[in-house]
């Protein structure tokens, strides 16, 4: 199941570099100012990248704890980094009831588990190991890189919609693909961002899978973060999480709550199919034959 979501996710990046390569072709202008255009959407998206971890803790107000502060929670993700194989991540507590959590930074060597008051208070010793494992997987799996990509492709395809969008706007560089192709001016103005903001949404929510089948494995308990989504889901309703929503898809649990055609730019898949598929993996490790004894 890994290496599907793996391959899905491939895939999905391919399709937003053919998105890439047919919005070029579309797009008949000035060759160099596209070139400009996009090192300066790979530059605004890696560097967004590389400093996203500095904004979203800003941004909640994360403040970094000390061994002493949490000594159980500093073991807890110590064993459990020990079981991912990767180094221990900083560890910061956002001041606020709302139950949450998120992991950033740029690879698994310079990165951090953030976590809520509410989500150390709420659940059980079980229930948050599953959901630190869950961000721990994120980190193995080098996430954060893989959204900066999709990120960087995704405000390509949007800087050349405006780049053709501004053109036809104000008559710039009337070449035949932007007068002769009305089907190919409409793709590349409406069609392709909007198909690469789904396909970036889609990306995030394949992550998602892999992060909580990487928790499944870590703990070797599926079902206490079936436990554990299903009491954050309940109480982010009453308790909603402040801040800025280019950042929500970082959390384990996606603190906004969009309603009709929003819920198509999700980034977090349905809680409820996320809960199938944890149970899924429990039932098929009970029924996995136990080791032999020697």
């Amino acid at each position: 199941m890994f290496g599907i979501n793996q391959l899905r996710t491939v895939a999905l990046l391919g399709l937003l570099s053919g998105l890439i390569v047919l919005a070029g072709y579309y797009l008949i202008g000035n060759e160099t100012g596209l070139l400009i255009g996009l090192v300066i959407a790979a530059f605004t998206s890696v560097s967004s990248w590389y400093f996203s971890d500095q904004a979203a803790l800003a941004t909640y107000r994360a403040q970094p704890i000390a061994r002493d502060q949490a000594p159980e929670l500093y073991d807890t993700v110590q064993r459990l980094s020990d079981r991912a194989g990767i180094p221990m991540p900083k560890l910061f507590v956002i001041p606020t009831d709302s139950p949450n959590a998120f992991a950033t930074g740029r690879d698994p060597d310079h990165s951090t588990i953030a976590v809520t008051q509410g989500i150390v208070k709420l659940l059980s010793k079980d229930e948050l190991d599953g959901v630190l494992a869950h961000e721990l997987t994120h980190v193995k799996n080098r996430d954060t890189l893989i959204q900066a990509v999709a990120g960087t492709l995704a405000g390509a395809i949007t800087y050349l919609g405006q780049i053709l969008t501004f053109g036809a706007l104000f008559g710039a560089g009337g070449g035949r693909g932007r007068q002769g192709n009305p089907l190919g001016v409409l793709f590349l103005i409406v069609l392709a961002p909007l198909s690469a903001s789904l396909i970036q949404m889609a990306i995030s929510r394949t992550r998602e899978f892999a992060a909580d089948q990487g928790s499944a494995e870590i703990t070797g308990n599926p079902l206490a973060l079936v436990s554990a989504l299903q009491k954050l889901e309940e109480l982010k309703q009453q308790m909603p999480l402040q801040g800025n929503p280019a950042f929500s898809h970082l959390f384990i649990v996606n603190p906004l709550n969009p309603q009709g055609l929003q819920s198509l730019f999700l980034t977090h898949p349905p809680t409820e199919d996320r809960i199938r598929k944890l149970k899924e993996l429990a039932q098929q490790d009970s029924q996995s034959p136990e080791p032999s004894a020697v």
